[in-house]
């Protein structure tokens, strides 16, 4: 049988880590088979599910490369099949209309507690046979109440529930809208899918699924569980770890290179290799070596992985990457094979960085910080540069080579070091004392911008 995987998010939200490293394990698996990747919105809560966030979902998985092959499946769209499923069911005997009322069941659950007992439903309308005029009933799944169920999890191993622990399941709601537990079955069943992988909080839904899918007379797919990602404190991953969205990563300038590799050495591994590149995760990847522990997610690791892919992937492909981010910044397209290009990218965290330290090639500073000014642009520095604007203008090179030898030069006769007039030259050229290497920094403004500024100099600064 063909593999058929499934990724299957809820329109509550935008795309977070956890949910997709499941797309990405659920995907690289179908890959590694020569199987099927399915996609599957699961919007059957209509006050919470927001098509914003389809749409959202939907950009980072393409923005990721996890590409799909059928779908993507809507399930407000497929409610009168799960209301069928369910009418069968209940015909079956395999499942009844509950007429509790919510106060009525609010009142059991607290008695049931009084008692000392575990909440839950007591199958008062397991054997109803008479409607309640004045109320609309839900549509329970009549559990086996003796015995227990099992399976054995492709990650966590053999696992085993007894049916005593689950009460009877509502299939669907009053108002005719599928539960969470009842629409992942019957459109897993009609998708044909045969590998479910999900984070292990879902455990516990297992045995209700199994249940129904016996019920369904409908092959059991594999179940693949994997274990959370967590923050560094060990406690469950959220925003105060510096997790956010995918979205946010991407328009923080991260590439999806970064965060797939990222993403699939969270909970697996092979053996100590740190870097993947797509064609090496399918190749390599199997749930079977998906650890059991938790993850743990480190951000400066997505830093280390993000610089890495910066500086190696190909010059055509940063460019066409930092186009957005320098349209946003108010800067023009970058050039082709720009001189800044590799000092920076072998400096910078991600492509924003990129573009704040490329700002200084196309515009010139409107404020100077007025501490650099005062420790670098004294009487002596500004005399110091008026002769070095001097021997910078006959240079017949403007090169990074030739200008580095000629700043070299220029510090030795005069008897300093070359960082005394690096500095200078830094912030009348760029009002920080922070910028690209300087030989780079003069290369990339060209002959004439670079002298322009040296005859522009800041007010020297008051004294502290």
């Amino acid at each position: 049988m063909r593999v058929r995987t499934r990724f299957a998010p809820s329109p509550t939200g935008y795309l977070h880590l956890g949910g997709a490293r499941t797309a990405l394990f659920s995907w690289l698996y179908a890959r590694r088979e020569e199987g099927l990747f399915l996609l599957r919105i699961e919007d059957t809560d209509p006050e919470r599910s927001e098509a914003r966030y389809s749409e959202a979902i939907l950009d980072s998985l393409r923005w990721l490369g996890l590409d799909w092959d059928e779908g993507p499946i809507y399930q407000s769209q497929r409610l009168g099949r799960y209301r069928e499923v369910a009418e069968a069911l209940v015909q079956a005997g395999r499942a009844y209309r509950c007429y509790c009322t919510p106060q009525e069941l609010e009142t059991m659950r607290a008695e049931q507690t009084t008692r000392g007992l575990k909440p839950r439903y007591d199958g008062r309308c397991r054997m109803r046979t008479e409607p309640r005029a004045d109320v609309r009933p839900v549509v329970r799944f009549r559990t086996p109440e003796a015995g227990s169920v099992a399976f054995t999890d492709l990650v966590r191993g053999a696992i085993r529930f007894d049916n005593a622990e689950l009460d009877d399941l509502v299939l669907l709601r009053s108002d005719g809208s599928p539960t969470y537990n009842f629409g992942v079955v019957v459109d897993d069943h009609d998708m044909g899918v045969t590998h479910v992988v999900r984070g292990d909080d879902h455990i516990n839904n297992t045995p209700r699924q199994i249940h129904l899918f016996e019920a369904l007379r409908a092959p059991l797919p594999a179940f693949a569980h994997v274990p959370m990602i967590l923050g560094a404190d060990g406690t469950r991953l959220s925003k105060r770890h510096g997790a956010v969205s995918v979205g946010h990563y991407r328009e923080e300038g991260y590439l999806p290179e970064a965060l797939l590799n990222l993403l699939v050495r969270m909970g697996w591994s092979h053996g100590d290799q740190e870097i993947f590149t797509r064609e090496e995760m399918m190749r390599l990847f199997s749930l079977e070596h998906v650890q059991r522990a938790p993850a743990v997610f480190d951000p400066k690791k997505l830093d280390w992985l993000n610089q890495h892919y910066l500086k190696t992937l190909p010059e055509e492909r940063i460019r066409r990457e930092l186009v957005p981010f320098f349209a946003r910044a108010g800067l023009p397209p970058p050039e082709a094979s720009p001189v800044w290009l590799e000092a920076l990218r072998s400096r910078a965290r991600t492509l924003a960085d990129m573009t704040a330290q490329a700002r200084v090639f196309y515009t010139r500073a409107e404020n100077y910080d007025p501490e650099a000014v005062r420790r670098h642009l004294g009487d002596g520095a500004r005399a110091l540069l008026a002769d070095l604007r001097t021997l910078l203008a006959t240079l017949p090179t403007w090169s990074p080579p030739s200008l580095h030898a000629a700043l070299a030069s220029f510090a030795d006769s005069r008897g300093v070091k070359l960082g005394a007039v690096a500095q200078p030259l830094r912030v009348a050229l760029t009002g920080s004392s922070v910028s690209p290497p300087i030989d780079v920094l003069l290369a990339g403004l060209g002959r004439d911008e670079s002298l322009g500024r040296l005859e522009i100099l800041p007010p020297p600064a008051p004294e502290a």
